[in-house]
């Protein structure tokens, strides 16, 4: 059995990986210190389930499927307990053969609150990689790093986004650099600075790394998430946590109107939670050679904000629910019309087979909200964050 540290595990992605590569039988080792619990409780944000904490679900799911996931509450800020728990770790189970990088403030709108979530977002995403990078470099070189890294990395570039690299001629010559980025947020930045943290690692100690660039992400279950209530996956619905389609789609449930942004014509790159896993597995089944990093664009098809809208809205009339739109004035700032034209084909040519955004997943969503509407605080869905 090949072994898994998962950094992160308690999130809306790091506990269902958990689950679904330990129903691949790979030995899992799900660690978090439950940074993002705190900001929740500060901000008096809720998942719209209940769930234990993740030491009681890794027992739960042992019970449950009897297989075994071991929990360590680890802080990757701390360099000195951090590599000290890698070099025990490998010591119990043997190399550890890939670390998925989940360990991140995941939030745009949280890093844009004030100087101090800005601060508080850079210090954990940026000293947590650093330590990551720090310690694979001294305790494990040949263990492969698999990080979420994400699509808004590269902004609305008036020009095809690559997959990573961009090949430069200049003035009769050619090198190949990572594709430009310009973000928009402090959250997307920081992701910016860890790959390049990433990379320079992997020029200059040899690591290897694989990146995936992923698109925002929707889904309210996993197969695994299923085997038993305690195992739910976390899901907001809130503007700082909830993703859009989660939050249009909780909306729609509540008979909140849907809330565009502005026009509307934001573009981006989406995915379904259950595509989200099956690339990382395809990521870990096949790691560069050291020195390299391999970088992905994880999505599945793009959408405009007033193309999600649409499709919720026919989602919803299925179940009889009438849902309104409305456009507010935009919180953010950011291109509203705009060319965007991602390649992302690597992880199909590795066979990733890839889910669309069907009205039969949106309505099953819709109904799993509406049986726990009563759950909703609906002051939470827009908390009036602006930049």
């Amino acid at each position: 059995m090949k072994n898994i540290l998962i950094l992160g595990a308690d999130g809306y992605l790091g506990w269902p990986t958990s689950m679904y590569l330990s129903n691949k039988n790979y030995n899992v080792v799900a660690t978090d210190n439950f940074y993002k619990k705190k900001i929740i409780k500060k901000l008096k944000i809720n998942s719209l389930f209940k769930t234990p904490s993740l030491e009681k679900k890794c027992k739960i799911w042992k019970l449950k499927t009897k297989k075994k996931i071991i929990f360590e509450n680890i802080d990757l800020c701390d360099f000195k307990k951090f590599n000290l728990f890698f070099k025990k770790i490998q010591k119990k189970l043997g190399k550890i053969n890939t670390v998925i990088h989940f360990a991140e403030q995941p939030s745009a709108p949280y890093s844009m609150i004030s100087p101090y979530t800005s601060n508080d977002t850079i210090y954990n995403n940026l000293i947590g990689t650093n330590n990551l990078i720090n310690t694979i470099r001294e305790l494990s070189p040949e263990t492969h790093i698999v990080k979420l890294g994400t699509m808004g990395e590269y902004g609305t570039p008036n020009i095809v986004i690559e997959e990573g690299w961009l090949k430069i001629i200049h003035k009769g010559r050619s090198d190949k650099f990572l594709f430009p980025r310009q973000a928009s947020s402090i959250y997307h930045t920081s992701k910016i600075m860890d790959t390049d943290l990433l990379w320079f690692a992997c020029r200059n100690w040899k690591i290897k790394v694989t990146d995936l660039m992923q698109g925002p992400v929707y889904g309210i279950s996993t197969k695994e998430s299923q085997i038993d209530k305690n195992l739910t996956i976390d899901f907001f619905y809130d503007e700082i946590f909830g993703t859009v389609i989660n939050r249009f789609v909780t909306q729609a449930a509540i008979g909140h109107p849907l809330t565009i942004y502005g026009k509307g014509g934001q573009t981006r790159g989406y995915i379904h939670i259950k595509d989200t896993l099956k690339c990382i597995e395809k990521a870990i089944e096949n790691p560069p050679t050291r020195g390299h990093m391999n970088i992905y664009n994880q999505i599945s098809e793009t959408f405009s904000i007033n193309e999600i809208a649409k499709k919720i809205k026919l989602a919803a009339s299925n179940l009889s629910l009438n849902v309104k739109v409305k456009n507010i004035k935009n919180p953010r700032n950011e291109k509203e019309k705009h060319f965007y034209s991602p390649v992302y084909s690597k992880l199909k040519k590795l066979g990733f087979e890839s889910t669309k955004l069907s009205p039969e997943i949106l309505t099953e969503m819709i109904k799993k909200v509406l049986i726990n509407k009563n759950k909703i605080i609906k002051k939470n869905i827009l908390r009036n964050i602006s930049w």
